[in-house]
This record gives C-alpha cells, structure tokens and sequence, in this order.
C-alpha cells in the first residue's frame, strides 16, 4: 500500500488517498487542514511543484514522496 497525497489550495488541505501497488482503485483515506500539520502541508506542495517542473526529475520525486510518507506516519502515530 501506498499513500497519494494531493493539495486543496482552496481549503488549504492535503488530500490522502491510498491505493495498492497495480491497482487503478484509489481510496480516500482523510484530508488534514494545513493548521493541523503545516510540514505535512508544505512537504506535499514542494512533491506537486516537482512534478509541474519543466523537466521532471524521477529521483527527486521518489524522494519527496518518501518523505511525505514519512511525515504523514508520523502525523497518524501523533494521533494515536
């Protein structure tokens, strides 16, 4: 399982979804206001600026998302 992670710039949220590896099925899992978790916020803007650069870089994103990753498992186990 992966998590995706979008930006409502409207809302000021990130939207987290999840979807297995092969699989064309998204689930929503929950949306986190950027009061709430500004690093998780910020980290998911930073991942969607890289993937409108002009020339994409795949490490780099690989990267990033990893580091959303890790920033919203922390954010879950803060909540727990």
């Amino acid at each position: 399982m992966g998590f995706l992670f979008a930006v409502d710039a409207e809302k000021k949220e990130v939207i987290v979804s999840e979807s297995q590896r092969g699989s064309n099925k998204i689930d929503f899992i929950e949306r986190i206001s950027r009061d709430d978790n500004p690093v998780l916020f910020d980290a998911v803007q930073t991942l969607t600026s890289i993937t409108k650069a002009p020339e994409f870089d795949g490490v780099l994103f690989k990267s990033m998302n990893k580091v959303c990753q890790l920033v919203y498992n922390k954010h879950v186990e803060s909540i727990q």
